[in-house]
């Protein structure tokens, strides 16, 4: 294979979204796989519409997903003034004329066209004036615009797709299109294929949107006499709805943004990304870069649009199913010191991070970590759910405060005496916890299973986590008995209330602690 140029070229109208993340992926894939180059190019020309900070967050998207560029970026505005002389230059030859047609005398034949049931397509008429007429109604200042001559014998435009194999095109069913408006600036259609040209782009890997303007582009090409890149145009992303993914539409949640700031690990975001429209030919859904790098190839992309299931109304599980479980599957697996940079930020956003977790207590903090994340499915969890652990004051959920604590009014009573027993306990231990625990409800001749679940929701707020012993042990004699002793005071006082007919303790969400700091000394 020759050497291997692909590029992607976003617009900074708005923020960088999957389907986008989706395509540079793919380039870049492609590219390092076959030591090629990978250029960063933005279509800036919509003035009224691109931004410095649409830019920036572009980069900053890929930069995170770990997407690294070999060229540029390069600025479509700073070439805007080749475009045009190409258009000039195409005119000069023959292939293109300018077109004096008025909005307003198109708008009317498109009227005509839509009374009479037939596709609208401009039926040539500046086609047939002659050069010298056009040049001097140019020289008057009349307005016009320059149309590509498509070739009008019988024939097709042919070329080749990775994806979808030979295409053709008749001419017959390809309009005079423009290529320079009235206002002299360039389409896309001609930027797009001028700026691939000078880049020497070899592969272009896009949506499949983009088909249609495949055959008008080869023509272009042809009719300049340069070299076609090769295309592969891959399926689009499509909401649950089947319809075209896009910020306007559907907001935030379609936007690289939205999965960093809701905890996504990036190459867990990669990984699920390139499912979306690719397979390997196997079973296989979790990569590595280097994996995903050597099985990647453009014959595997998909023709069938891809479906994005997310549901921005569900606020644990908001993206997509395989989304959620890949990245908890990194998050679970990767090593710990790789994952710990991003633990740092989520506390530190939340408030949690204690300075001693890197120093005198990075044994403890690599620990609690390790523990937690057997049972999270993103960073965000560890600001969250691991609340209990890097905090002393954390929410009581309702299902906890309810389903467990209040299940048997013995459990206020329960609780401060195995905060007793646990207090002179030696050593403080999976093995000796347990025995504690199991004991005392044996004791108490009551299930053993209510006291867990009893103790969890005291000492974390919560009905599930990881293993009651493995909680005690890593927070600790001190704050467990500390908790312990809390919510069995606070249970005391919810049923001596509702005994003397009282509305009884505050319930669950009105709690706001779920233990009391320990006294200064």
């Amino acid at each position: 294979m020759e050497e291997v140029r692909v590029r992607f070229p976003p617009s900074p109208t708005g923020y960088l979204h999957i389907g986008g993340a989706r395509t540079a992926l793919y380039n870049w894939l492609f590219a390092r796989k076959h030591g090629g180059t990978f250029v960063l190019r933005i279509e800036d020309t919509d003035v009224e519409r691109s931004t410095q900070d649409a830019i920036q967050e572009i980069l900053d998207g890929l930069q995170w997903m770990g997407i690294d560029w070999d060229e540029g970026p390069y600025l479509q505005s700073e070439h805007v003034e080749e475009h045009k002389r190409v258009a000039r230059c195409l005119l000069e030859t023959g292939h293109a004329y300018r077109c004096f047609c008025t909005k307003e005398e198109l708008e009317a034949k498109r009227e005509e066209a839509k009374r009479e049931r037939r596709p609208y397509r401009y039926d040539g008429t500046c086609r047939r004036m002659p050069p010298e007429e056009a040049e001097e109604r140019e020289k008057r200042g009349d307005p016009f615009v320059i149309r590509f001559r498509v070739p009008r014998q019988e024939g097709s435009v042919v070329y080749q797709d990775v994806v979808f194999g030979r295409e053709e095109r008749a001419y017959r069913d390809i309009e005079d299109f423009i290529i320079l408006r009235s206002n002299g600036l360039p389409v896309y259609i001609l930027s797009n294929m001028v700026d691939d040209h000078r880049d020497r782009i070899t592969h272009v890997i896009r949506g499949q949107d983009h088909r249609a303007n495949t055959p008008k582009q080869v023509l272009l090409y042809q009719a300049l006499g340069w070299p076609v890149p090769l295309f592969a145009h891959m399926s689009l992303t499509l909401d649950p709805k089947r319809r075209k993914i896009s910020k306007r539409v559907h907001g935030d949640v379609v936007t690289v943004r939205y999965y960093r700031e809701k905890g996504f690990l990036p190459w867990a975001f990669c990984n699920f990304m390139a499912l979306l429209g690719w397979s390997p030919g196997d079973d296989r859904e979790i990569f590595s870069r280097e994996e995903l790098i050597e099985a990647f190839s453009l014959e595997r992309l998909s023709r069938a649009n891809s479906v994005f299931n997310y549901d921005p109304d569900n606020p644990r599980f908001f993206t997509d199913p395989k989304a959620i479980n890949i990245n908890a599957h990194y998050l679970r697996t990767m090593p710990l010191e790789e994952l710990i940079p991003y633990v740092e930020e989520v506390l530190r956003e939340e408030g949690l991070w204690d300075p001693a977790y890197a120093g005198e207590r990075r044994g403890w903090f690599l620990a609690a970590v390790d523990l937690l994340r057997v049972r999270y499915f993103t960073t965000k969890d560890f600001g969250t759910l691991g609340r209990p652990y890097f905090s002393d004051e954390y929410p009581m959920e309702e299902k906890a405060w309810k389903k467990n604590l209040l299940k048997d009014k013995q459990l206020a009573r329960w609780l401060s005496l195995l905060a007793d027993k646990l207090e002179c306990l030696e050593p403080f231990d999976l093995g000796s916890t347990e025995e504690t625990v199991r004991e005392a409800a044996q004791e108490w001749g009551i299930k053993a299973g209510i006291l867990i679940n009893g103790i969890r929701a005291a000492v974390t707020g919560q009905t599930v986590g990881p293993g009651l012993f493995d909680i005690l042990v890593i927070l600790g004699k001190e704050r467990v008995v500390r908790r312990l002793r809390s919510v069995s005071r606070r249970l005391a006082a919810h049923w001596a209330k509702e005994e003397s007919g009282g509305e009884g303790e505050e319930g669950a969400g009105d709690l706001g602690k779920a233990s009391e700091r320990p006294p200064k000394t």
